[in-house]
């Protein structure tokens, strides 16, 4: 049986997530990050009538925000439908658009880390404070401590 036209069946009640590696398991244009046809959300509700409208949206917004499908967006020129059948053509408007989100990401991952490394710097400088006091006062309590 050709996975690209079977019609699979949808357990409800699944997680955005968990339906999304359903539909990767199930159609090559998705397991392949190809660049989804416009309207693939009514092919899928076509198609698969029991999936909840809701946690399709958000399956199809983690799939079609992730670096990998924006990578593979920015340079495409066709669209393609569950089938795998060529569809839209991608606009020069979205290939931007693709472009526009993998900088922001990349530029956000990058202030992550630079964030994480200059907190990960102050602690040390804080804990190295500390432990130079705990020595200037072990050293003063030496000197000037009284003896019992």
């Amino acid at each position: 049986m050709n996975t690209a036209t079977a019609t699979p069946d949808v357990v409800p009640g699944l997680s955005p997530r968990a339906l999304l590696k359903k539909l990767q398991a199930d159609f090559p244009v998705f397991r392949d990050s190809q660049p989804l046809a416009i309207g693939i959300d009514k092919q899928l509700l076509a198609r698969l009538p029991d999936l909840e409208r809701k946690t399709l949206r958000v399956a199809l917004g983690i799939h079609t925000n992730s670096l990998r499908y924006l990578k593979v967006m920015e340079k495409a020129t066709v669209r393609f439908d569950l089938d795998g059948n060529t569809a839209d053509e991608v606009t020069d408007a979205h290939r931007a658009h693709a472009l526009e989100a993998i900088r922001e990401r990349l530029k956000k991952e990058a202030d992550k880390r630079r964030a994480e490394k200059e907190a990960a710097a102050v602690e040390h400088a804080a804990a190295e404070a500390e432990r130079q006091r705990t020595e200037k006062m072990g050293q003063l309590l030496a000197k000037f401590g009284r003896n019992s």
